[in-house]
């Protein structure tokens, strides 16, 4: 999609922006100007999907079979990062590199995710993105999923926490559900949370504030499963009184609401964290959503994400908030869709895009990244820089003029200048680390990626199905983005230079 700018004088601008005024929430919200703002510093809001595709935005997919209104307006009225990737191919660690601004492999977990009762990933003491911008003056707040581990307390210290599979657990008895959970949020930086543990798929299904459970738990459900599409299920586990899985997404976003409004009236800027719970598993679309895409009920289901981001910037305009917030929409990896699903609908979720979510393919972590800041975002702007969900820290300290602490941030890169379109400097990001969920690595170099693999890294091709194949993988992403010709035969020295660089990243991490 190309977008055409066009320069108009100051005056004319504003005799339009105040005709905006008949428009919707989310247009009338993305005028310039700069009455009504009481900081230079922005608010930010950043909002992860939760297994939302890049092809699944019509405005960076034509042929995408989900109407997204407010995410095209995103695009319209502020920057698009055409070359964005989760640091990981699934949640937990995409989750740990966005806060932490380093790659999740440096942590405990060298593979796969987390389950609802695992301890906490994020390590005592680190710094993170909350953290760092409530040491420079921001209010902070995480309304959403959270998936990154949490510190339950026992009933009888001297027994195990639970018994049984992680995945699927029954013994559960010992799990004080009326104690404070630690090594959530509030421990992570963050003033004020509202949370559930993990996807909406995994137990326990609960909310928790500030630490505290909202509701006893006294439910245990046998998981869900309807045969009406695959993508509608979760599993067995403890509920709380309060919880309904088909209501969640509009309840967290109800909070994220109440808080943005709430902080309408004060000079000091925030930081809402919204780790949204859709359209991950089970695909559970409100009745005004159902046939609004051509996609089935995931495609319905991403509609609602959409509204979401609607309601978003309706709360924005509401409390006066519009011009001066820094809002952020992108996904914690891609979508898990099938082949068998883009031939049933006809719809790319992850655009053109080999794989899906969970593999080193480019479809596993490619990633929508879309901005806008009216104050200072230009509209309709677009940049090809090579960003990776690590940076956000880096950036928020550029943008608040402060270095980070030398022990964090180690894989964050600033976007700070790609953000505003000015010349990109010295230290912008060359080379991106990727990680799948079986902790396998890719290596991105410019236009060039090498896949230290001989299959996909995740679900769509496993190392046994692919153990004919070269023990690597290199492809030329400017000539052919859907990895169809590996070349690692032609470029040996090249595949070589590469692996050792991987190597030595993974190491050390990135040189300041």
């Amino acid at each position: 999609m190309k977008i055409k700018m066009i320069m108009i004088s100051k005056k004319d601008f504003l005799t339009i922006c105040g005709m905006s005024v008949g428009l919707s929430p989310l247009s009338s919200s993305l005028c310039y100007g700069t009455e009504g703002i009481k900081s230079t510093t922005p608010n930010i809001i950043y909002i992860l999907a939760d297994d939302m595709g890049y092809g699944d935005i019509r405005a960076l997919n034509s042929s995408s079979r989900i109407p997204t209104p407010a995410l095209d307006r995103m695009v319209a009225d502020g920057i698009t990062f055409t070359d964005a990737h989760s640091n990981s191919a699934v949640s937990t660690p995409t989750r740990y590199g966005t806060l932490t601004g380093r790659y999740a492999f440096r942590s405990r977990l060298k593979k796969g995710v987390l389950v609802g009762h695992d301890s906490t990933l994020i390590e005592k003491g680190r710094e993170t993105v909350a953290s760092f911008l409530k040491k420079n003056g921001y209010r902070t707040a995480c309304i959403g999923k959270w998936h990154l581990g949490l510190n339950w307390q026992c009933k009888d210290k001297d027994h195990p926490l639970f018994e049984g599979d992680p995945w699927n657990i029954k013994d559960t008895k010992n799990v004080d559900y009326t104690a404070r959970v630690g090594g959530g949020p509030a421990d992570c930086g963050f003033d004020y949370s509202y949370i559930i543990p993990a996807s909406l798929d995994i137990a326990p299904y609960l909310y928790i504030e500030n630490g505290w459970p909202t509701a006893p738990v006294t439910r245990y459900s046998e998981g869900w499963k309807s045969k009406e599409a695959r993508g509608m299920w979760y599993r067995p586990g403890d509920v709380a009184d309060d919880f309904a899985h088909d209501n969640c997404l509009q309840h967290l976003t109800e909070q994220s609401v109440q808080y943005i409004k709430k902080n309408g009236n004060s000079n000091q800027p925030f930081f809402l964290y919204f780790p949204l719970t859709a359209p991950h598993t089970p695909w559970l679309p409100s009745p005004e959503f159902r046939g609004k895409s051509g996609a089935g009920v995931y495609g319905d289901f991403a509609c609602m994400v959409d509204d979401v981001v609607r309601q978003i910037y309706q709360a924005l305009e509401e409390s006066g908030q519009a011009q001066n917030t820094l809002v952020i929409f992108t996904s914690d990896n891609g979508s898990h869709w099938l082949p068998s699903d883009i031939k049933s609908f006809g719809h790319c979720a992850n655009g053109d895009y080999s794989g899906m979510k969970s593999d080193l393919w480019e479809g596993g972590h490619r990633v929508p990244y879309l901005a806008t800041w009216p104050a200072q975002i230009k509209p309709g702007t677009r940049s090809d820089q090579l960003l990776c969900s690590t940076d956000l820290m880096a950036t928020c300290a550029e943008m608040v003029g402060k270095k980070l602490p030398k022990d964090a941030g180690e894989d964050s890169y600033s976007f700070w200048k790609a953000l505003r379109s000015e010349p990109a400097g010295k230290r912008m990001r060359q080379t991106m680390i990727y990680h799948s969920i079986d902790g396998l690595f890719g290596f991105r170099q410019q236009e060039w990626v090498l896949l230290d693999c001989k299959g996909s890294g995740g679900w769509s091709l496993s190392e046994k199905g692919a153990e004919k194949r070269p023990s690597m993988q290199l492809y030329n992403l400017k000539t052919d983005p859907s990895e169809q010709t590996n070349l690692v035969e032609q470029h040996p020295s090249r595949a070589k230079a590469m692996k050792q660089l991987l190597e030595r990243q993974i190491e050390k991490g990135r040189t300041r």
